[in-house]
């Protein structure tokens, strides 16, 4: 059975199983984070995505031209290489689960960059559900028992924030300006420009703090896995659903990313409480708001 994007309950699965593995994506660069610094976790996780999108990169080279080159730079630093490492500095200090919610601003910013600088046109509805989903987001993430938030420098949060700015400029410029591109031509392509980057930046730091590290086998295999599903898969997947839905139900999926990171919790020895799973039902009540058709 092949996979129709052009049907709705395709778009829900995608979106579903797109928040199931982003959902493990705080938890890696945690683990990553214990043997690397946030530099080389940011510069190794884009410089493995790019080795994972050489086939396609090549595959989809002869699509690159001077018309779609400054909408692809766009989503290769702005879209991926910038986020990667905000987030992987932001954890330096705070712990996944507040990066977890921060991560959910990205709606909000991809609505207010869509109206500001590419003209696009939201419904009231729209932003119910935009406002739904943060408040169930919020109420998922100070639900959760484990939250320690008073030991860590929340003013690191602020690099989370500016990640998902980046979010929000990297949607609508593929939604806007790429249109003629296939979401796979512009995943890799972007890569095409930051991945040599990286690899330079990983031959010139200093592993010495790494190589001392009783746990660094782990946080290289965690980040290797971090590259592959959090950024190869997931962002083909993410850039499928922005040309086949709107911006905001593709980048509602940082509503779902909190349950699954509930369900992380779990298979880790963390307990779920009902009222965690209140709060998610509000979280998928502001997707379908947010995904509610339009009158013609």
């Amino acid at each position: 059975m092949l996979i129709d994007l052009e049907k709705r309950p395709w778009q829900w699965i995608m979106l579903i199983f797109l928040a199931f593995i982003w959902g493990a994506s705080f938890i890696l660069m945690k683990r990553g984070l214990v043997s690397f610094t946030n530099m080389q976790v940011g510069a190794m996780r884009i410089f493995f995505s790019f080795v994972f999108f050489i086939p396609l990169i090549i595959r989809h080279l002869k699509k690159l031209n001077w018309s779609n080159l400054k909408s692809l730079l766009i989503v290769g630093f702005i879209g991926n290489a910038i986020p990667a490492f905000m987030f992987s500095t932001a954890q330096t200090e705070i712990s996944s689960s507040v990066a977890g919610i921060l991560n959910s601003l990205t709606p909000i910013f991809t609505l207010l960059i869509g109206v500001l600088l590419y003209a696009n046109k939201v419904r009231w509805l729209s932003v119910a559900g935009l406002i739904l989903g943060m408040i169930g987001a919020v109420g998922l993430i100070t639900s959760i028992n484990d939250l320690d938030i008073g030991t860590s420098n929340n003013w690191y949060g602020l690099f989370a924030v500016a990640g998902t700015l980046c979010y929000g400029i990297n949607v609508n410029e593929i939604k806007f300006r790429l249109r003629d591109l296939d979401g796979v031509a512009i995943a890799s392509l972007g890569f095409l420009f930051i991945g040599p980057f990286a690899g330079l930046y990983l031959l010139l730091t200093d592993y010495s703090m790494a190589a001392g590290s009783p746990e660094l086998t782990g946080s290289l295999l965690a980040v290797i896995a971090l590259a592959f599903f959090s950024s190869f898969i997931a962002i083909i997947m993410m850039n499928l659903l922005i040309k086949f839905t709107t911006t905001l139900f593709a980048a509602s999926v940082t509503y779902i990313i909190p349950i699954f990171a509930v369900f992380w919790g779990i298979m880790d020895g963390e307990s779920f409480l009902p009222v965690q799973a209140f709060w998610a039902l509000v979280i998928l009540a502001g997707v379908y708001l947010v995904n509610g058709k339009r009158k013609s």
